[in-house]
């Protein structure tokens, strides 16, 4: 009976194994936009949480992106060079992007976060299996 178990935990792993490498395979190609920011020293709290806020609220009003996520820096290694902020917005093509770069309400971030800001990286590139 412990082996009947045994065999039937391998088994049921092994399948969802074998489902997660299928998801994985079959990941749907998208590009991604990857956006750092490095506040000015006298950009204040109130300030960055405005545009933090400004920026989230971006997928709600510009259709052409996918997902998004973002996050703080938190890296113990302490190679940010200053840079805190990371913003991941995800499109489905190219064309997606073209829309969204002049699209007024990435505009209006964009009037909004430029006084604050110190430095920016930008990244984009397509997802690879």
């Amino acid at each position: 009976m412990k082996k009947l178990v045994l065999i039937l935990i391998a088994v049921l792993s092994f399948n969802n194994c074998a489902k997660r490498n299928e998801t994985i395979t079959s990941m749907k190609k998208q590009l991604r936009h990857v956006v750092l920011f490095k506040f000015k020293k006298e950009a204040t709290p109130e300030a960055i949480k405005s545009i933090e806020n400004a920026f989230i609220a971006l997928p709600n009003k510009i259709e052409e992106i996918k997902d998004f996520e973002w996050g703080l820096n938190n890296s113990p290694e302490g190679l940010n060079k200053g840079f805190t902020h990371c913003f991941f917005v995800t499109f489905d093509s190219q064309e997606d992007l073209a829309k969204y770069l002049p699209h007024p309400s990435h505009q209006a971030f964009v009037a909004l976060l430029e006084p604050h800001l110190d430095d920016v990286l930008v990244l984009d590139y397509w997802n690879k299996k």
